[in-house]
């Protein structure tokens, strides 16, 4: 097994990449997906966020107000740190118990939001970062994503720099480009992927 941590700043198009990976023959384990899950109404996790910050980040229908909590720890490092306290180690133990149900020669990536800034990347056999340059980032958040530039400034700056994301890379996949030059960079690195698989899975033998 290839373990392979994917990462890349808001709106750096890390999710099209781990779509194109998936398609490619990767076993996909989505961070944000689990961390849904693991604050749904009637989770420990939900009951957990709750006494944290108050009835106030519940919608009307008991599920967790995202857009409201996400209005509130994006703009206070401490609150956004005592969240990442309580979600994170629920993703982490759901994300193992899904990686021990691939196969033993599969590509898993793990597509981690918070890869750099949470020091994960000694957990993977090699990095991939998704890279934008900033401006990029901020109009796709607006444009595509409705966010007020406000909001989406905010949300960049809470992560990682552009640098420090590039510092932990084996593999940077550069996203200021068109969708079909995007597919082709995938497929080559999907290659690269497959090759270091074989390799790993040789070398006990030799």
């Amino acid at each position: 097994m290839l373990k392979v941590g994917l990462t890349g700043g808001i709106g750096a198009g890390k999710s099209e990449v781990s779509r194109l990976l998936v398609e490619c023959g990767a076993v996909l384990i989505d961070a944000d997906r689990i961390a849904r899950e693991v604050v749904a109404p009637g989770t420990p996790g939900l009951a957990a966020v709750v006494e944290a910050f108050g009835e106030e980040i519940l919608a009307g229908d008991g599920n967790l107000d995202r857009p409201r909590l996400g209005s509130i720890v994006f703009a206070d490092p401490e609150k956004l740190a005592a969240l990442n306290s309580i979600v994170h180690p629920l993703v982490g133990a759901r994300s193992r118990e899904l990686e021990e149900t691939a196969a033993e020669d599969a590509v898993v990536v793990h597509d981690v939001p918070l890869l750099t800034e949470n020091g994960l990347a000694p957990l993977y056999d090699l990095v991939i970062v998704v890279d934008a340059a900033p401006e990029t980032q901020l109009d796709r958040l607006v444009r595509r994503r409705g966010m007020s530039e406000e909001d989406a400034r905010a949300r960049m700056a809470a992560q990682a720099s552009r640098e420090q994301r590039r510092e932990i890379a084996d593999i940077v996949i550069d996203n200021d480009v068109p969708l079909e030059e995007l597919e082709r960079r995938v497929k080559d690195v999907w290659a690269e992927l497959v090759r270091r698989s074989q390799v790993s899975r040789q070398s006990p033998q030799e």
